[in-house]
């Protein structure tokens, strides 16, 4: 069993499992019903994602330190006990079902921490 960091709206792999959104906002235009439908996710969990003034921040990161500056806030907002209970949790669910978070580009992505943080927790990762 696994965890994998996947892209949203890419067509799901058969054994990826069941795909969580780790994204402050749903895509827009696309209906509820047609978040897992369209392979976005079955589950919106916002609660893992950065809060608005630190996605702003990430997304208008541009140099190597800006980057690494928005790393350290979202680490820290990840460090508030419902977060580390959610990593806790997401990284226990590896070791025995397949299941996915959601990511548009992983290296510039809040996922890409994601994926550190539950590595650090011993997730079973793909």
């Amino acid at each position: 069993m696994t965890l994998r960091i996947v892209r949203l709206g890419e067509p799901r792999d058969p054994q990826e499992g069941i795909r969580i959104g780790t994204v402050r906002r749903p895509p827009r235009g696309v209906r509820k019903e047609r978040y897992a439908l369209d392979d976005w996710f079955d589950v919106w969990f916002p609660d893992l994602a950065p809060s608005a003034k630190l996605m702003a921040m990430g997304k208008a990161a541009v140099t190597e330190a800006e980057w690494k500056s928005f790393v350290r806030a979202f680490k820290a907002e990840m460090n508030v006990p419902t977060a580390r209970r959610s990593l806790d949790l997401l990284a226990a669910l590896s070791h025995g079902i397949d299941l996915s978070v959601g990511c548009e580009n992983e290296s510039r992505c809040h996922r890409s921490v994601l994926r550190e943080l539950l590595k650090n927790r011993g997730a079973s990762l793909r």
